[in-house]
C-alpha cells in the first residue's frame, strides 16, 4: 500500500509594510564665528645711522690777567682769659678743703682743649684739676675775709644746738655742713661736738666728725692768718675753753 507524500509548499515570508521615513525638519547649525588671523607684524624700524659730532669752533685763547698777590692780614692773638684765681692763690674747694693753686694747664679731652686749675692739697697729698668754666659752678671759692674769721670765732663760743633726732640724721646734717665749704657752718659743727670736762665723752663717730670740721676750720685760718695750722688749732681751741669757761 502506498501513500501519497503531500509535498509542502514553501513558506513564503510575508511582505513587510513599507516603512514611512519621518520626513522631520533638520535645522542647520549655527554659524561659528570668525576667528581673527594674527595681525601682521609691523615692519622693523630701521636703525638710525649715528650722527657723527660737529666739532665746535674753538674760540681763541684769551690772555691770561697777572695775578695781585693777596696781602696776608696777621689775625690779631687773643688775650689770654683773666680768671678769678691766679697760680699761688689759695682756694676752698667745699670736699676738699684749703688748697694751692699750683698752675694753669691745658688739655685736650675729646678733641676739646680745656683749661684746668691744677690745684694740690698738701696736707691730704693730692692733686685736683678743675675746669676753669667750672670752678664756680663746682663751689670753689676764695679765702674768706676776715670778717667771716671773726664771725666763725665767735660762733664756737656759743651755745651747742643739738637737735633731738636720730644719730645718723644728724651726722647726715654735721657731713653736709662741712662739705659746703662755708667757714660758719664749719663752725657750727665744731661748737655742737664739742665735749668740754666732765661731759660725756664723744663716740667715734663723733669724735671723726670733730676732728674733720677743726681741721677744716684750722687750715682756712691757717692760710688767712698766714699760720701754721697747729697754731691755728689752738687758736679755734681756745675760743672753745672760753665757751666752756
Amino acid at each position: 500500500m502506498t501513500t501519497a507524500v503531500k509535498k509542502k509548499a514553501p513558506a513564503v515570508a510575508p511582505k513587510s509594510a513599507p516603512v514611512k521615513a519621518a520626513q522631520a525638519k533638520v535645522q542647520p547649525p549655527a554659524p561659528k564665528p570668525p576667528v581673527p588671523k594674527p595681525a601682521a607684524a609691523a615692519p622693523a624700524a630701521k636703525a638710525a645711522a649715528p650722527v657723527k659730532p660737529v666739532a665746535a669752533p674753538q674760540a681763541p685763547a684769551k690772555p691770561v690777567a697777572a695775578v695781585k698777590p693777596v696781602p696776608v692780614v696777621a689775625k690779631p692773638v687773643a688775650a689770654p682769659r683773666k680768671h678769678e684765681f691766679k697760680v699761688g692763690d689759695f682756694v676752698v674747694y667745699p670736699t676738699h678743703g684749703v688748697g694751692r693753686i699750683q698752675k694753669i694747664d691745658e688739655q685736650e679731652v675729646a678733641g676739646i682743649k680745656l683749661e684746668l686749675f691744677v690745684i694740690a692739697f698738701e696736707k691730704d697729698k693730692m692733686i685736683l684739676r678743675v675746669p676753669t668754666t667750672k670752678a664756680k659752678a663746682v663751689g670753689m671759692r676764695k679765702l674768706s675775709s676776715p670778717d667771716v674769721v671773726a664771725t666763725a670765732l665767735n660762733t664756737l663760743k656759743g651755745r651747742a644746738r643739738i637737735k633731738r633726732t636720730m644719730w645718723s640724721r644728724r651726722a647726715q646734717e654735721y657731713e653736709a655742713k662741712i662739705n659746703s665749704g662755708d667757714l660758719v657752718s664749719i663752725a657750727e659743727v665744731v661748737r655742737d661736738l664739742h665735749r668740754a670736762t666732765g661731759q660725756p665723752e664723744q663716740s667715734y663717730s663723733e669724735r671723726q666728725l670733730y676732728e674733720a670740721a677743726l681741721a677744716r676750720m684750722a687750715r682756712e685760718v691757717a692760710a688767712i692768718e698766714r699760720i701754721d695750722e697747729p697754731s691755728a688749732v689752738k687758736r679755734v681751741e681756745s675760743a672753745l675753753v672760753k665757751k666752756a669757761a
